[in-house]
């Protein structure tokens, strides 16, 4: 829209002064196709012949499917059951342990010593 009207109406001076100005095209147009052509042509470079110039390093290291990265990190509300997962070596082992501290917290309340039931 500004370039719509800029071609339209033309640039005024903020003073107020009435002076020549350059007009819109040729020379604008001209000057910004230049510009678009030599952009474009400079990102074909680096996409065709440079493609891995902006990549990150860790792209180029072989996966370990033992090994977790060490930037790989789950959400605050993950954590506790990742380190129970890591912490033991056997897939069923940490299923277990994993239901065991989830049920833990559904059985603690009902060993309350108190003289009134809670229900």
């Amino acid at each position: 829209m500004h370039l719509f009207f800029l071609h339209e109406k033309g640039s005024s001076n903020p003073v107020g002064l009435s002076l020549d100005y350059v007009k819109f095209h040729p020379y604008f147009t001209y000057k910004d196709l230049v510009g678009f052509i030599l952009l474009w042509s400079l990102m074909r470079i680096i996409v065709f012949f440079f493609p891995n110039t902006f990549t990150d390093p860790e792209n180029f290291i072989k996966a370990n499917p033992l090994v977790t990265p060490t930037h790989i990190q789950p959400e605050w509300y993950f954590l506790p059951i990742y380190a129970i997962l890591r912490r033991i070596p056997n897939k069923l082992g940490g299923v277990i342990a994993l239901l065991m501290s989830v049920g833990i917290l559904y059985v603690l309340p009902l060993t309350s010593r108190t003289s009134k039931p809670f229900w």
